[in-house]
């Protein structure tokens, strides 16, 4: 198939740099992925001091309330950290949607694109996403967890001196390693086809189920183009996350080493890094916003040049802003906006 790949990743780049309220909805679909900077490591005391530091007074009084109700606070991680999760589940879905609406809208001519109207656009399809995505993690997880879980168990049997179990866990590892090897080419298409499935539901106004169906029809009918294009945008996404990294490794390295070495007589350059990293995390949160919305307008635009019917040109956009209708559409549209 004759696809133009540099028209695509050009016009993923015009169209973020002329509608930049996109960089938002890139840094809430950053949240998605987890991202972010970097544990602040730490380690212990490394070539450090090895005795207790002499702390406050109130602080050591706050350390041992924490430490006689341990369960409670336990607790309250577990709650505060599920609330979070609810939080940048649905920050990072809306922010899918609207890269995918907003990049849609900008192709079909829209002039300009105001934030609160298409976070307002996207809220109805926020379920269908979640779904999508619970329904092609959750086997997943399971299938790992299954695989991780069989080997703990032989591995507790094994110490038990028991030459079976020592057998068992012997003939476990390869067909464990054998799995995991397996699971990232799989977990490779299944990604290709759930970026498909995403914009059916967006652009197509497709059920959950319908959605994965035609995911899998273009994916199946377009393997080259789809799979080019995720070598490129992941060759894109490692060199601009390292350059995006170069800074923290810069802040971090130096101050770890010293603490390593222990050539480090206090915590002030413990300190100066923290404030560094602070400053520069909202530096970071963009410009990996700004990575996440071209990403995912890329693939917009490419699900779209896919789709479209014989014959189109493709630079010839629609000015009322909506999507092109893909060419079977009458076979897979379920359900039509409201009017």
């Amino acid at each position: 198939m004759d696809f133009n790949f540099g028209d695509v990743l050009t016009r993923a780049w015009q169209i973020i740099w002329k509608y930049k309220v996109l960089w938002i909805f890139g840094i809430l679909a950053g949240c998605a992925r987890g991202g972010g900077g970097g544990s602040s490591g730490g380690g212990g005391n490394n070539g450090f001091d090895t005795q207790s530091p002499n702390l406050p007074p109130q602080l050591e009084r706050w350390l041992q309330t924490i430490a006689e109700n341990a369960t409670q606070y336990i607790l309250i991680g577990i709650t505060l950290l599920c609330l979070i999760w609810i939080v940048v589940t649905f920050l990072g879905t809306i922010g899918k949607i609207g890269l995918i609406r907003g990049t849609a809208q900008a192709e079909g001519g829209a002039e300009n694109l105001i934030f609160g109207q298409l976070f307002s656009e996207s809220m109805p399809y926020f379920w269908r996403m979640f779904l999508l995505s619970l329904l092609i993690s959750l086997p997943l997880v399971f299938l790992i967890g299954a695989m991780v879980a069989g080997v703990l168990v032989l591995g507790i049997s094994a110490s038990s001196q028991s030459e079976a179990a020592g057998l068992g866990i012997l003939t476990m590892l390869p067909f464990f390693f054998g799995c995991l090897c397996l699971l990232i080419p799989v977990g490779f298409v299944i990604s290709l086809i759930l970026r498909q499935a995403e914009r059916a539901i967006v652009l197509e106004e497709m059920g959950v189920l319908p959605a994965l169906s035609r995911g899998w029809d273009v994916f199946r009918k377009n393997l080259g183009p789809i799979v080019l294009m995720a070598i490129i945008l992941a060759i894109i996404g490692v060199v601009a996350g390292l350059i995006i990294a170069v800074p923290v490794i810069i802040i971090v390295f130096p101050t770890v080493f010293a603490f390593a070495m222990g050539e480090a007589r206090d915590w002030t350059p413990l300190i100066f890094m923290g404030v560094c990293l602070c400053i520069y995390i909202p530096v970071s949160m963009i410009l990996n916003g700004i990575l996440t919305s071209y990403t995912e307008s890329a693939w917009t635009l490419t699900y779209m040049r896919l789709t479209r019917k014989p014959g189109t040109d493709d630079n010839v956009h629609p000015q009322n802003g909506a999507p092109l209708i893909p060419e079977d559409s009458d076979k897979t549209i379920l359900a039509r906006p409201n009017a």
